[in-house]
């Protein structure tokens, strides 16, 4: 049935054993990181966590326009989507080295 016998397969749910324990080592280690990036040549810096936490938003008194209220909302989302995009990178780049880059769908 499996080529080497039951050997083999043993071996092969060992590998299988390690790298789930090494994918949720991999995951807890994420959770405590974060990730800064500013826009608007800093008039708007956020920071966000591995758990995809929004943990502050720094804006420039400079970029704060009563009358153009709407670019300092546009300057804002494109941070938070922007760090957000950069923990996905950061994720899929981290557990690549543990998957061998085989990607498991629903693990991350």
């Amino acid at each position: 049935m499996f080529p080497g016998g039951m050997g083999n397969m043993q071996a092969m749910m060992k590998k299988v054993q390690k790298m789930q324990a090494d994918m949720a080592k991999m995951q807890e280690d994420l959770k405590s990181r974060t990730v800064e990036t500013s826009v608007g040549g800093g008039a708007v810096t956020v920071v966000v966590s591995g758990k995809k936490e929004l943990k502050s938003i720094k804006i420039n008194p400079t970029a704060v326009d009563p009358e153009d209220v709407e670019m300092l909302e546009d300057m804002i989302l494109t941070a938070v989507n922007d760090a957000m995009k950069q923990i996905d990178e950061l994720t899929e780049k981290e557990m690549a080295k543990v998957t061998g880059g085989m990607k498991l769908p629903g693990m991350f």
